[in-house]
């Protein structure tokens, strides 16, 4: 077995590696990649392992690559998740207060989910872990996932990772809604699953004088829409919680042409995976009939699918995580709601336990605190600390926890 390490000599390596994880994260920041773009990212983030020292695995048809630390000694199998992508955002130079610390020097592309911070985290837990290698048993897992925001790397990484005998896998996400030095982590469900609605409405265009002649993709549409808010008010279980968020309509371009096609993009938002998955069928039926009316047709295009399903956390995993926080950070948990968001890390708990903790970003004074997935959006890199620290306890705890207590 490996030697006990004190919570005094975690704090101490936690602390003196926070210039490099801050650094990492700024860098990162300042050089986004969007969802299965991440090749730069990719690159620096391997070398910065391999520096390290760590065996490196490549995931097949993905941007997303695996990291291990093997100590050598028997004993169990942790992961630890990050996400690489950013998102097609234009970033403002300044937070809610004033300027930011790092932008991005990728005009268009924005970090503005927290994934810098995750890697760096990631990352920062690598090379500690790394450092105290003979005081630890088993093997730590570092998962690079790519692509989480559109979803696209989730089902090559737990392909790769399916035969592989994890104890526990942990995740982590920044949250603009508690404040620095707070971390969630709940015993239960943590994210909505999401499913995506995309088709087209066909008709029959033409010149706007004679509407008489024509067959108006955007009458049927408008229809749709409407039968659909009457099928979530009055035939949707209120005790099965499923949104439904029309966020995009493309239809013509000019007042006096009607066009042959409209399309209609829409997400929705479910806690169980038969209610997501009963509540799409039903939305497609809606759809289908109503244009049928209209004498038009429903074209549903690839993303009209299940993106993700709900994340939950492990029980007793999340019992054991909330001990360890409270051992290095007493008094920093605190209780959240349950988040309409969605995360594609609910793929890992299809082949082991899982656990998921949100760490607090928020800070008015220096204006931290705009929403994920705005221009404004920043994180408090002083959250970093906290994050690592839940990180590290968690893992170096529960890989000590005898297998037969599980």
């Amino acid at each position: 077995m490996g030697k006990n390490i004190s919570i005094d000599e975690l704090k101490s390596l936690i602390n003196e590696s926070l210039d490099y994880s801050k650094e990492i994260k700024n860098y990162l920041h300042e050089n986004p990649e969007l969802s299965s773009k991440e090749f730069e990212t990719r690159k620096f983030l391997i070398d910065e392992c391999e520096k390290i020292g760590l065996e490196i695995q490549e995931v097949n048809d993905s941007t997303g690559f695996v990291v291990i630390l093997d100590t050598k000694k028997d004993g169990k199998i942790l992961g630890l998740r990050t996400d690489i992508d950013a998102l097609p955002i234009l970033e403002n130079d300044k937070n809610l207060k004033r300027k930011k610390e790092v932008v991005s020097k990728n005009s268009g592309v924005m970090h503005a989910c927290g994934h810098d911070f995750h890697m760096a985290l990631a990352l920062t837990s690598a090379k500690i872990l790394s450092q105290i290698k003979e005081k630890l048993d088993g093997k730590f897992y570092f998962i690079f996932e790519e692509g989480e925001e559109t979803g696209a790397g989730i089902d090559a990484m737990v392909d790769h990772l399916k035969n592989v005998k994890f104890d526990a896998i942990y995740g982590n996400h920044v949250d603009t809604e508690i404040e620095t030095g707070k971390i969630a982590i709940s015993k239960g469900k943590v994210y909505a699953g999401c499913a995506g609605v995309d088709f087209d409405v066909i008709g029959k265009g033409g010149h706007g004088s004679r509407p008489d002649l024509l067959t108006s993709p955007i009458n049927a549409l408008v229809a749709i829409i409407n039968n659909l808010n009457q099928t979530w008010a009055t035939n949707i279980d209120p005790n099965e919680i499923v949104t439904l968020g029309i966020g995009s309509i493309n239809a013509g371009f000019a007042s006096n042409v009607i066009p042959d096609k409209v399309n209609l993009k829409a997400t929705l938002r479910f806690f169980e995976d038969k209610v997501g998955e009963n509540a799409l069928e039903k939305l497609k039926v809606v759809a289908e009939k109503t244009a049928n009316l209209y004498d038009c047709k429903i074209k549903f295009n690839d993303y009209t699918r299940v993106v993700a399903y709900p994340v939950s956390n492990d029980e007793k995993l999340a019992e054991f995580a909330i001990d360890s926080l409270e051992e290095i950070l007493p008094n920093s948990l605190v209780y959240e709601d349950v988040s309409y968001g969605s995360e594609s890390f609910y793929g890992y708990g299809k082949i082991c336990p899982i656990v998921f903790a949100k760490i607090g970003i928020k800070n008015e004074e220096k204006g931290y605190g705009a929403g994920a997935h705005t221009e404004n959006f920043d994180v408090d890199n002083d959250g970093l600390y906290y994050g690592l620290s839940s990180a590290f306890n968690f893992l170096i705890n529960f890989s000590r926890k005898e297998r037969n207590n599980d």
